[in-house]
């Protein structure tokens, strides 16, 4: 009988881990031994924090990152082929969504591993939830190109897609490049276009604003290097005449 793949979300930032984690999820984790990590160091500072019966010295905290090859995925879930159960845990938030273990967690499907993801939080779905901007239908793109001429045309296509299709468009950044993205955004997007900065999610700093971008651009606040989700939400034409004005 193959082990069971847990997915572990992690807290966003520093902060009570009993307010992030439900008991049910900390006492599963705390049964696990073996762990599949971004990072040991930070790994272990959660471990720690929402506690675990194996000493931390004794875990098996085995590395996934955005360097790991998909030829080393095998070898990581071995242990789940011989019947051990393990723990998907992402740097931060919930693991495989704009992380490197969604190919690990497709592997674990294709090999008859069960996947089970617990409870806790997503910043993406936070945001999308305090935004106002509605959660019918929406997309959520990870980041956008880093090249000034091809961010500007990539923030002008999701604003006429979301015209088009009455959609939340959902993006995130690199915290050393939100003023770069912020400022694009106010540059490149209609002045009635509804942009949201959801900034340190369930931190005591949260702050979740939605305002027109003509707003932003009366008082543009400075986000700094604080992780923060951004939404842009337009009013709907077809999508024919929103690219063209694009």
């Amino acid at each position: 009988m193959t082990g069971i793949l847990y997915l572990i979300p992690s807290p966003l930032g520093e902060g009570e881990i009993t307010a992030i984690l439900p008991q049910n999820v900390r006492e599963r984790l705390a049964d696990l031994s073996l762990f599949i990590v971004e990072h040991p160091k930070t790994a272990r500072q959660f471990l720690k924090l929402s506690g675990t019966k194996i000493p931390l010295q004794e875990l098996d905290l085995r590395i996934l990152d955005e360097h790991t090859e998909k030829a080393a995925l095998e070898a990581l879930l071995e242990p789940l082929l011989d019947g051990r159960d393990a723990g998907l845990v992402s740097e931060a938030g919930c693991p495989a969504v704009a992380d490197p273990g969604a190919d690990l967690v497709r592997l674990a499907h294709k090999k008859g591993i069960r996947v089970v993801p617990l409870v806790g939080p997503s910043s993406i779905l936070l945001a999308l939830m305090a935004s106002g901007l509605g959660g019918q239908r929406f997309a959520f793109h990870g980041y956008l190109p880093v090249e000034k001429e091809e961010l500007g045309k990539k923030i002008r296509l999701l604003e006429a897609e979301s015209r088009a299709r009455g959609e939340t468009e959902i993006f995130i950044e690199t915290p050393y490049r939100n003023g770069k993205l912020f400022d694009a955004l106010l540059q490149y997007c209609r002045e009635n276009s509804l942009l949201c900065l959801a900034t340190d999610i369930t931190l005591e700093t949260e702050s979740i604003v939605t305002k027109t971008v003509a707003s932003w651009k009366k008082a543009k606040p400075e986000i700094g290097k604080r992780p923060t989700v951004f939404l842009i939400k337009a009013s709907a034409i077809s999508l024919k005449s929103a690219i063209l004005d694009a």
